[in-house]
């Protein structure tokens, strides 16, 4: 095809995204209250797929169903396909249709969460950093890779679910009886936000997550402190001590279980020199918080982190002088690849008993595991290469995110290397009132999608493949 260029598909995306065309796709998406975690919104997660998604991929050539979740009554999941040659290599892409409830009333920028509304740079509304706008960006990169050359070069797999926002319940047990249908070499998808706005990014999995209660019920009700104070222990004097010979008061994590191995070589060089936080409205990094001897890099991404959520005991809107009964505590961890999270449970019960606190219970812990793609990977080489030769400078590469994304379902379950391009940003305030998606982000992420997509077909003969 004449005129079938790298620069003339670069060209054509930010064409596309300056003709207003891309925000106009993305506003009839926000449009649709996909609210995951309200059970009303159960239609409208049908028709993000089966009116919106699967009619625009259907447009690009693909072929796909809406399926029920195996999980009922949790939403459902897309599966599209373009094969334009089995020999060629197969591209799996993600992204949720979902979001968090829309805070309609908090809102205090743009329109509100279901209307996409520009004010200076930014793009508000509910999903359009959070993942409608990531996933919107990667569709017509796709697009305008395909429009410039005529065909991608490549075979592409969308999957598309809509219960992210609520853990993508069913979406592991999905995936393992899809195998055959989601069997693909390589995973590339968008989520999080990239290291700095002006600095794209790629990460190659996330740290896991695990949610677990202690709680310590002395006494059935509770008891004046004038008559009891120093006869009776506190519940919340006690937990407060029992949390802190599980982490210190700098952050320090004290159970032997919970720490990490050593940070590898290469991702300890992957995280030099990278700097955290700067950007207007990000909060102030504390340089004293957290594991000794660590960058802020590493405490952030190659670390373990136990934090305290929440903790309770008596009533702290209207206190009383009397010595609670009871405390409760909610924990929450951060852990990378190679913490054993089979063992937590025990492992802090154990911890506590052998300081003194054998009668704080602890519960199982909600865990989604961590991932990380070997920075030396084939596929992270020529994504940082495609990125740095649409920029003209390196990208970041961290080898995994500081939060938590359902990545394990693809790296384990289905056995992929998972390459990540987030194209929002830190303060995006995603999950909050005021979301919303930066304008240059975007454009120079529809840019970089489309770069990478034409250099996949172009070099896909060379391409690292999966056996069957």
């Amino acid at each position: 095809m004449n005129g079938a260029t790298r620069e003339a598909a670069l060209a054509a995306a930010a064409a596309h995204f300056d003709s207003g065309a891309f925000v106009r796709d993305l506003a009839r998406r926000v449009a649709i209250r996909t609210e995951s975690q309200n059970p009303a919104s159960a239609a409208e997660l049908r028709r993000y797929l089966a009116d919106e998604m699967l009619p625009t991929l259907a447009a690009l050539g693909f072929g796909g169903h809406v399926h029920d979740n195996p999980v009922p009554p949790f939403g459902p999941l897309l599966i599209a396909t373009r094969t334009e040659d089995p020999a060629l290599p197969t591209v799996l892409m993600y992204g949720h249709g979902d979001v968090i409830r829309g805070q309609d009333a908090s809102w205090t920028k743009g329109q509100g969460p279901w209307a996409l509304a520009a004010d200076g740079d930014r793009l508000y509304g509910r999903g359009s950093a959070d993942n409608k706008g990531q996933h919107s960006i990667n569709v017509a990169a796709l697009a305008q890779a395909l429009a410039v050359r005529g065909a991608l070069g490549f075979n592409v797999t969308w999957l598309l679910e809509t219960g992210e926002e609520t853990g993508s319940p069913g979406l592991a047990d999905f995936c393992a009886a899809h195998a055959d249908a989601l069997h693909a070499d390589v995973l590339i998808a968008s989520d999080g936000p990239r290291l700095a706005r002006d600095r794209a990014t790629v990460f190659l999995g996330s740290r896991g997550v695990a949610n677990f209660d202690l709680e310590l019920c002395l006494r059935d009700g509770g008891h004046h402190s004038g008559n009891w104070g120093g006869l009776l222990r506190n519940p919340g004097t006690v937990l407060a001590n029992a949390i802190a010979c599980l982490v210190d008061g700098r952050g320090v994590i004290r159970v032997p279980a919970l720490r990490p191995p050593p940070i590898p070589a290469n991702v300890r060089q992957a995280l030099a020199g990278l700097t955290f936080g700067g950007d207007p409205g990000d909060p102030a990094v504390d340089p004293g918080w957290g594991e000794p001897g660590l960058t802020p890099a590493e405490r952030v991404i190659a670390w373990n982190t136990l934090e305290v959520l929440a903790m309770k005991t008596g009533n702290p809107e209207h206190p009383v002088n009397a010595i609670p009964p009871t405390a409760k505590a909610t924990l929450h961890m951060r852990f990378v690849v190679g913490t054993d999270m089979s063992v937590l449970r025990q492992a802090v019960q154990q911890h506590l008993a052998a300081h003194g606190f054998a009668d704080v219970q602890v519960s199982e812990p909600l865990v989604m595991h961590a991932t990380r793609l070997d920075p030396d990977n084939p596929w992270v080489h020529f994504t940082l290469a495609s990125l740095q030769r649409s920029t003209g400078k390196p990208p970041v590469l961290l080898p995994n995110l500081g939060g938590s994304l359902p990545n394990d379902v693809f790296a384990d379950t289905l056995g992929l290397p998972t390459v990540w391009i987030p194209h929002s940003y830190a303060a995006c305030q995603q999950h909050a009132p005021d979301e919303h998606l930066l304008a240059p982000v975007a454009r120079e992420a529809l840019q970089l999608m489309t770069g990478l997509f034409w250099d996949l077909g172009e070099q896909a003969p060379t391409l690292p493949r999966r056996a069957r």
